[in-house]
C-alpha cells in the first residue's frame, strides 16, 4: 500500500525546531551587500564583515506563520495524508514532450562515435538545428555549456547563435548579472522584452549563497519574478547523512531563501525545487535518482509543506544515474518520475536528454524519451463516449467473435492511429537483449540523421546579427 505520509505531528514539531537551531546557531554565508542590509532590517543578526546572517527564533516563526496565511491554509495536524484534497483527486495531468531548451549541459555525446567531450560552439549548432527542425513551434534554448568561449561572453555567444539557427531562439541563461544587460539589449533587436534567463537558484551547499547566485537572486527577487531555491544537498557531503538530520539543513536553505525573498520584496512569490542526493560510500559518485536519494527528497518537501505551507516539487526524471543513451536510461528516468508522483500527485517529465546526472546531452536519447514519453501520455487520456466510440453495431457485428474478431473491423481501422501507442523507435514487443537495444540506437540515429537532413535554417536580417556581433565585441572589452 502507498505510503501517503513520512512525517507524524511530532516529526513535524521537532524537525521545526531543528530548522531554527540550524539558522539561529550556523546561519548562511551571503555575499550581497543590498541582500545582507535588507535581512538586517527584517530582523537578522548581521555580520557585514564575515558576510554572515543569523536568523532569531522569533524572526523565523514569524515569516513562517506568515507564508501559512499567504497560501490560506492552516497548519496540518491530525496525521492526515499531507497532500491536499484537491491534489489527490486531480486528474493526471498530461507530460510535456522533451525538446532542447535550457539543459545548458556541460558536456555532449556523440551519436557516432560514443565520445563524450565537452560542449563547443559546432556542437550547440548541430544541436540547435535538430531542435528546429524536431519542435520549430516550440523553439530551442541554451541546452549546451560552450567551453571554447570566454565564460563572461558564454551566454552571448549562445544567444548569437540562437537567433542565427533558430526560428524561435528562447533566450540564453544569465548565470551572471553583468551578463543581463547585453543580453536584454540583444533582445531588443529582435523584438523581444527581457531576453535573458535567470535559471536556477542554487546555493553552494550548505548554507552559503555566493557573489554569483547572490547578485543575480536579487535582481530576480527586485523584478518580481517567482523565487525558490533549487537544492541539490547531498547526503553525506553537504548535508548530514541521517535523513533527520538532512531535513533539518535542506530545509533551513529553503527558509533562508524565502526569509531573504520577502525581506527585499514582500510581494514576491515563492517556490523552489528539491533534488536530494546521496553519496556512494564505495566509490566518489553522487546519485540523484536513488532510492534513499528519492526518500530523502520526499521528506523534506513533506516536512516543508506542513510547517510552511508551500508546495515545493521534487526534481523530475531528468537527472539519472545512466551514462549512455538508450532503453535503460529511458526507463530509469520514467522509474523516478512516477515514483515522484506516487509520493507527492504531481508526475514531472521523464528526461530531456540528459544523461549522467544531468551533465551530458544525447541528442539520441531525447529522441528516444520523446518516444517513451507519447506513450506515458497516454495515462492523461479521458474517456470519451460518443456513439461512434461506443461501438455497440461493431460490438454486435462482432458478436461472440467466433468468424471474425475487431482486428478486422473498419471501426480499427479507422480509430487505431488515434487509440493505441505506436512508437517509433521503440518496440511493443519488449526486451530481447542487446540486438534490442541496438535496434532502437540504429533507428534513433537514422531519424537523427533525417532530422538534420530536413533543417532549414531561418532568414534573419545580418544587419541584426553584426548589431548583435557589436554588442559581444562591447562585453569582450568590459567584462573581460
Amino acid at each position: 500500500m502507498l505510503q501517503k505520509t513520512l512525517l507524524r505531528d511530532s516529526d513535524v514539531e521537532r524537525l521545526a525546531d531543528g530548522v531554527v537551531a540550524v539558522l539561529e546557531r550556523v546561519g548562511i554565508l551571503c555575499q550581497n551587500g543590498e541582500l545582507l542590509r535588507a535581512l538586517d532590517a527584517a530582523g537578522a543578526k548581521v555580520d557585514f564583515a564575515s558576510q554572515r546572517a543569523h536568523f532569531p527564533r522569533k524572526m523565523q516563526l514569524g515569516f513562517v506563520e506568515q507564508f501559512r496565511k499567504d497560501v490560506g491554509r492552516a497548519y496540518l495536524h491530525a496525521e492526515r495524508p499531507w497532500q491536499a484534497e484537491e491534489a489527490q483527486a486531480a486528474p493526471f495531468a498530461s507530460i510535456g514532450v522533451p525538446d532542447l531548451e535550457t539543459q545548458v549541459a556541460q558536456f555532449v555525446h556523440d551519436p557516432e562515435t560514443g565520445e563524450r567531450r565537452s560542449g563547443n560552439t559546432a556542437d550547440f549548432v548541430r544541436l540547435i538545428q535538430l531542435g528546429d527542425a524536431l519542435h520549430r513551434e516550440v523553439g530551442v534554448g541554451h541546452c549546451l555549456l560552450l567551453t571554447d568561449v570566454p565564460p563572461l561572453v558564454e551566454p552571448l555567444e549562445a544567444a548569437l547563435l540562437l537567433a542565427e539557427h533558430a526560428h524561435k531562439p528562447h533566450a540564453a541563461f544569465a548565470w551572471n548579472v553583468r551578463q543581463v544587460p547585453y543580453l536584454a539589449e540583444m533582445g531588443e533587436i529582435l523584438g523581444y522584452k527581457s531576453w535573458f534567463n535567470y535559471g536556477a537558484i542554487c546555493f553552494a551547499h550548505p548554507l552559503r549563497f555566493d557573489r554569483d547566485v547572490a547578485d543575480r537572486f536579487v535582481h530576480k527577487v527586485r523584478a518580481g519574478s517567482p523565487t525558490g531555491l533549487t537544492a541539490m544537498p547531498v547526503a553525506g557531503v553537504t548535508a548530514p547523512v541521517t535523513l533527520a538530520g538532512f531535513v533539518a539543513v535542506a530545509a533551513a536553505e529553503h527558509l533562508a531563501t524565502w526569509i531573504a525573498a520577502r525581506a527585499l520584496n514582500p510581494a514576491v512569490r515563492l517556490g523552489g525545487s528539491m533534488w536530494g542526493g546521496t553519496v556512494d560510500m564505495r566509490g566518489s559518485g553522487v546519485s540523484y535518482c536513488s532510492f534513499d536519494a528519492m526518500l530523502y527528497s520526499f521528506a523534506t518537501v513533506e516536512f516543508l509543506w506542513r510547517w510552511c505551507g508551500i508546495r515545493v516539487p521534487v526534481g523530475g526524471g531528468e537527472y539519472c544515474d545512466a551514462k549512455e543513451p538508450g532503453l535503460y536510461a529511458a526507463l530509469e528516468k520514467a522509474y523516478k518520475a512516477m515514483t515522484i508522483a506516487a509520493f507527492s500527485g504531481r508526475h514531472p517529465g521523464i528526461g530531456s536528454g540528459l544523461l549522467d546526472e544531468g551533465k551530458v546531452i544525447s541528442p539520441v536519447q531525447l529522441l528516444i524519451e520523446r518516444d517513451f514519453t507519447l506513450g506515458a501520455r497516454h495515462f492523461a487520456r479521458a474517456v470519451e463516449v460518443t456513439p461512434e466510440l461506443l461501438a455497440l453495431e461493431e460490438i454486435a457485428a462482432v458478436g461472440l467473435g467466433l468468424d471474425t474478431s475487431h482486428l478486422g473491423t473498419d471501426h480499427t481501422l479507422r480509430h487505431f492511429r488515434d487509440s493505441l501507442w505506436l512508437p517509433a523507435l521503440l518496440e511493443r514487443s519488449g526486451w530481447a537483449g542487446a540486438e534490442y537495444e541496438a535496434k532502437i540506437l540504429a533507428k534513433a540515429k537514422a531519424q537523427l540523421n533525417e532530422l538534420r537532413a530536413a533543417y532549414r535554417k531561418p532568414e534573419v536580417d545580418p544587419d541584426n546579427l553584426a548589431k548583435m556581433r557589436a554588442i559581444i565585441e562591447k562585453a569582450r572589452r568590459e567584462l573581460l
